[in-house]
């Protein structure tokens, strides 16, 4: 196996965190584990990835329920094909995903927006879930335009997907550091939760929010006009930070043709 597989023991619930390696942007993929099926959350960029998740989850001998994509970026729906289980997201989140047409993989493999296309619409609340209770709640701003945060709170569980990376650089590419800021406040200001599973890197505990708070605010002071001056000044800050592809993801988009 290429990536890495974490598991996380709670009670009724196993939580399988599978993140992919550097070179596909330590992307993280949560095989939920319910005691009758698998609830997996985004489905990877790399196809053969999201092929070592699929096998991965069929070798706990229960049914992929669904996939749940958090937001619209394509490293996070990109595999949603090879689960071959209902597509659920937010109806934003769906839009989003429409609007970009067609994509490819790293490997130039064309993958058609309509197979990928959410089908189901999460709307925020509460599901009970194969006995457990998933809270959803939508969150505008920040890493995306807007996404999904899931919580388990019978085991102290927060799925926060790219609202939270682990020990890898960030993707600033919503040029929304503010919003990002408001939303990591909000979510370390619930401490029932000892268990933080993010988008890129692997699961944490709540002090995973000191650390993301730091390096926005160091992304803050260390953006300039210049996308390679950027990259250069923040990896010398972070030297042991995985992904430093997504900073030139970001600069793509904050600063256009000088970092194509």
């Amino acid at each position: 196996m290429q990536g890495t597989v974490t598991v996380v023991e709670k009670g009724a619930v196993r939580v399988h965190s599978y993140m992919a390696p550097d070179d596909s942007l330590n992307v993280t993929t949560q095989l939920i584990e319910t005691p009758a099926r698998v609830i997996a959350v985004d489905a990877q960029y790399a196809l053969a990835y999201a092929d070592e998740v699929v096998a991965y989850a069929q070798g706990l001998g229960k049914p992929v329920d669904r996939l749940i994509v958090t937001h619209a970026h394509p490293d996070h729906f990109h595999g949603a094909a090879r689960f071959g289980a209902p597509v659920h997201a937010l109806s934003a989140v769906r839009d989003q995903i429409v609007a970009q047409g067609d994509g490819q993989d790293p490997t130039g493999t064309v993958i058609p927006v309509a197979d990928v296309t959410p089908t189901v619409e999460i709307t925020p609340g509460t599901e009970v879930i194969d006995g457990v209770p998933f809270v959803f709640e939508a969150v505008s701003g920040g890493e995306a335009a807007d996404e999904l945060v899931i919580k388990l709170p019978e085991q102290g569980v927060l799925i926060a997907q790219d609202l939270v990376y682990h020990d890898t650089h960030l993707f600033l590419g919503n040029n929304d550091i503010d919003g990002w800021q408001k939303a990591a406040d909000t979510l370390a200001a619930d401490t029932s939760y000892d268990t933080i599973l993010a988008g890129h890197g692997l699961p944490a505990g709540p002090e995973v929010y000191a650390a993301l708070r730091r390096y926005l605010a160091d992304a803050r002071e260390l953006l300039g006009d210049d996308g390679e001056a950027y990259k250069k000044a923040v990896v010398e800050r972070y030297p042991s930070y995985g992904g430093p592809f997504l900073i030139d993801i970001g600069n793509q988009y904050l600063f256009g043709a000088q970092n194509a």
